[in-house]
């Protein structure tokens, strides 16, 4: 079965999601930087809201690259804590060395502090030095779900990386192509890669946004009829 995951920064993102029939979202904070976790209040709202999708909560202390030091490893065990107690169903993780290879040692950490969770290694992958290799330790960790744009500026520019991992992965853990995926050209993208879960903002980026004086434009929103015309079109 085909599904849908929404990118979500606010609690009316949520619902959107949940009105348009999306599978399950993600949770984060800050979509103009990449993301990072969201604030405890939050996840409690989303959870509230959620229906019958799943919540899985993005775990990135900062904006910028995904070399961390010790005290932002120990920020992201206790965010996984805290995304557990409030009712999360999984989490969004990754990192790396200044290699580009992957940090076995955090991620060990990582999926050790959500064990039981649903976990999703986050497009840090998309600068990793060997993406081939990159996926058999995800693979060797348990982890179930890869987000990647095929390492390029849109999952459509990725697509043969996309659909060579999707054929590498064999099932194993599922491949999640994101990046600029939208109704137009969603088919193209699920025909082309095999790939059975798609993840998207299911945002209007034509509309107008208020802006701030002094600190700049609001967030684009998701889009119900955005997220209805994704299901809808992977059926």
């Amino acid at each position: 079965m085909r599904k849908i995951e929404i990118c979500c920064g606010s609690v009316d993102d949520v619902v959107a999601a949940r009105v348009g029939g999306a599978s399950r979202i993600e949770l984060c904070s800050a979509l103009d930087l990449g993301g990072v976790t969201p604030s405890a209040g939050l996840i409690v709202g989303a959870i509230r809201e959620k229906g019958e999708m799943n919540v899985n909560v993005l775990i990135r202390p900062r904006q910028g690259d995904f070399i961390y030091t010790p005290h932002e490893v120990s920020v992201m065990e206790a965010d996984i804590a805290a995304a557990r107690e409030a009712g999360a169903d999984g989490v969004v993780i990754g990192a790396l060395l200044p290699d580009g290879s992957m940090d076995m040692a955090t991620v060990s950490r990582l999926v050790r502090a959500a064990k039981g969770m649903d976990i999703t290694f986050h497009r840090a992958f998309d600068e990793c030095a060997d993406p081939f290799a990159a996926l058999e330790q995800l693979v060797d960790l348990g982890i179930h779900r890869l987000l990647t744009s095929g390492m390029a500026a849109s999952a459509q520019e990725g697509l043969p990386l996309i659909s060579k991992l999707v054929r590498q992965a064999s099932g194993r853990i599922s491949i999640m192509p994101g990046a600029g995926i939208n109704p137009g050209n969603i088919r193209e993208i699920a025909a082309e890669s095999g790939a059975t879960e798609f993840h998207s903002t299911a945002s209007d980026k034509e509309e107008t946004l208020r802006v701030s004086r002094l600190f700049g434009p609001l967030p684009r929103a998701t889009k119900a009829e955005t997220v209805r015309a994704l299901v809808e079109s992977i059926r």
